[in-house]
């Protein structure tokens, strides 16, 4: 048995791409190789921003024997039709399988050397890599078929045990030879074999393993900042993209003016987080920002690192400074001037401008309000709706789209509008709490999804450019933390079930019981979302005891009969002497039914259930020792509408074939 090395040597390859294309080199190989027959024990994967690296354990020199197996015409076939079986095959009649009337072509292929296996295999790979985008480089780039790779290929090391896998791809042939860190180590590496790799790398400033050096960071990092009283902001997509950027990474501790602290926050950190991957620091873990900064260099520089800070603290103070300016001309114009300018910018084509859907959403919040649906003033909410959006137009949301919201806060509060109000333009992109943001907040989702629904511009499949399915999760989220009242005074009944759809499927990707959800709304026009789960927790709560358990047992037997029957009629008068037991049934109906509706009529669902456990005990009895299918017309109309009373009663509270399990 051998070990298989691989390295594909390039420039650099954006951090965002590697994850995915060592999963995609590792599936790659996999298939290749088991494709081939070439069977292997273990295999990892590893991706630094030069190359992309693979170990296979446990090959065979050669792979095994197969027998390939074909199927031919039945013996009884025509001559003309097995002459061409056997012309396609290359063998003679005598050289067939008989095997239950028909002719199989059984021919062994003999095994191939693994070296073979795996120079047709890596040129396959790397000839059908899928890179997001990818490019051609050099004199043959003029030809449409030559070969494309994320940057320039550069070298292909090729090891199985201590001997190189000769081949060749577009004028780049396998051997041992790589290199080392660009800085600390450029000259040529010469490797040995899958064990050394990574040892021999790593004494050329390279690490190759992506989670060691994310853990460097991580590590480095939190040592720095506590050094000097601060703490790390955590970032994980940071840390990914660092070690993404870095062979051999070297967190270093830089500062800024503390002047630029007068900026928001959110501002200095995508600053340095968006333009120049800076780690930011607070004082303490919740504290405010410091003027500090964490970067990550590829070298360890002969000065501790001193001129790399120096300069990184000279590009951002350049950053910074562009951050203040667009701050203070912001501050300049009030929210509400701004706000005016909403009618320069499209929203859709069919829906008009941003404009004509502040007042949609304005006119909806305030309605909100003055219903007592939120429990906030309509005039904050109204000032609220009418600013959210007035952010969009200023120079800092502009160089940064990702402060939409955020922005308009900080300058409503700066230019003296009220906390309430500033907080309601800050959170409304998401699911608040606070009640003036509650409204506005509910009221421009519920605005997204009626009117893109109202021109047909619904999710398709995995596509839903305009976030439908977000509007439709955060409403939920927002409407099941206390907010009573029916959908359908604000959005259409498709908007409705759209929205209790994603809730089924929130529910189920949190665990939950999205087969609860769809019980209660079967039986159910309800668009009040928090009667609804009212509903679904006390249904929860029933099925889940010994009452509930045997009650849903006994309502499917009843309801399968039905349906067998195709039987809906619900008159169980009777004309003849009943049993006990159906005598006991009809009694458990006539007190359950009533009280049943009544609990429901108060909104008192768990009381409900309770009523219908009281037919639990009689409905097992009836089966023990009724027989429905009387031979007598009228003893089988008379029970079968028993039945159908009880899997009506049970649908007043829920649709009990809906549950699961």
């Amino acid at each position: 048995m051998s070990d298989f090395l691989l390295e594909l040597l390039c420039e650099e390859i954006p951090a965002r791409m590697q994850d995915k294309a060592s999963a995609d080199l590792a599936r790659l190989f996999a298939e290749e190789t088991a494709k081939a027959g070439l069977a292997i024990q273990a295999e990892q994967v590893w991706a630094t921003p030069r190359r992309l690296a693979l170990i296979a354990r446990g090959l065979p020199a050669a792979t095994a024997a197969v027998a390939e197996e074909t199927k031919g015409p039945k013996t009884s076939a025509p001559d003309q039709a097995i002459d061409g079986f056997l012309r396609k095959t290359g063998l003679t009649r005598d050289q067939l399988v008989e095997r239950d009337g028909t002719y199989f072509a059984v021919v062994e292929r003999p095994g191939r050397a693994t070296a073979q296996v795996l120079a047709e295999a890596i040129s396959a790979i790397i000839r059908a890599f899928p890179w997001p985008k990818s490019m051609r480089w050099g004199a043959a780039s003029i030809d449409s078929g030559s070969l494309r790779w994320v940057r320039p290929l550069s070298g292909i090391v090729a090891l199985l045990g201590d001997d190189v896998v000769p081949f060749e791809i577009a004028g780049i042939a396998s051997g041992a030879a790589t290199v080392g860190h660009r800085f600390h180590h450029p000259g040529i590496v010469t490797i040995g074999n899958a064990d050394d790799y990574a040892a021999k790398l790593r004494a050329c400033h390279v690490i190759i393993d992506p989670e060691e050096r994310r853990q460097i960071i991580r590590d480095r990092a939190a040592a720095l900042a506590a050094d000097v009283g601060l703490s790390v902001v955590p970032d994980e997509g940071l840390v990914v993209e660092n070690a993404g950027l870095t062979e051999w990474p070297v967190p270093l501790l830089g500062d800024f003016d503390p002047a630029y602290l007068d900026v928001p926050r959110e501002v200095i950190q995508l600053t340095m987080r968006t333009n120049q991957k800076y780690f930011a620091l607070t004082r303490g873990h919740d504290g405010p920002l410091a003027p500090n900064f964490i970067c990550v260099a590829n070298i360890d520089a002969s000065d501790g690192g001193a001129s790399i800070a120096a300069g990184n603290r000279k590009v951002l103070a350049a950053r910074l400074s562009d951050a203040r300016f667009f701050w203070e001309q912001d501050l300049k114009i009030p929210l509400a001037d701004q706000a005016k300018r909403l009618d320069q910018i499209v929203f859709h084509e069919k829906l008009g401008t941003i404009a004509d859907k502040v007042e949609r959403v304005a006119v909806l919040a305030r309605s909100l309000a003055q219903q007592g649906i939120v429990d906030a003033s309509p005039d904050q909410v109204e000032q609220a709706a009418r600013l959210a959006k007035a952010d969009l137009v200023t120079g800092m949301v502009g160089e940064f789209p990702e402060l939409q919201g955020v922005m308009g806060g900080h300058i409503a509060r700066a230019q003296g509008v009220s906390g309430p109000v500033a907080d309601a333009i800050r959170d409304h992109y998401g699911t608040p709490e606070a009640a003036v943001s509650v409204a506005v907040a509910l009221a421009d989702k519920l605005d997204i999804l009626k009117q893109f629904f109202a021109i047909d511009e619904r999710p398709t499949g995995s596509k839903d450019p305009f976030a439908l399915r977000r509007a439709a999760i955060q409403s939920v989220a927002i409407i099941l933390r206390g907010l009573r009242f029916d959908l359908g005074q604000f959005v259409p009944r498709d908007v409705i079930d759209f929205i209790i759809d994603r809730w089924m499927v929130q529910s189920r990707s949190a665990g939950g019981r999205p087969d609860l959800i769809a019980a209660v709304v079967a039986e159910s026009n309800d668009g009040d979302l928090l009667r609804l789960n009212q509903r679904m927790e006390a249904l929860a709560s029933f099925i889940g005891t010994d009452d509930g358990a045997n009650l849903l047992t006994g309502y499917r037997r009843a309801a399968n009969i039905l349906k067998k029957e195709g039987w809906d009629s619900v008159d169980s008068s009777l004309s003849y002497q009943p049993q006990p037991e159906e005598a006991a049934l009809l009694t458990a109906l006539e007190r359950a039914e009533p009280e049943a509706e009544r609990a429901i009529a108060a909104e008192d669902f768990a009381g409900a259930m309770a009523a219908l456990a009281k037919l639990r005990a009689p409905i097992d009895a009836f089966f023990d020792k009724v027989t429905v299918n009387d031979a007598d017309p009228a003893k089988r109309a008379a029970r079968l509408g028993m039945l159908a009373r009880v899997r009506n009663a049970v649908h007043r509270v829920a649709d009990f074939s809906r549950i699961e399990g």
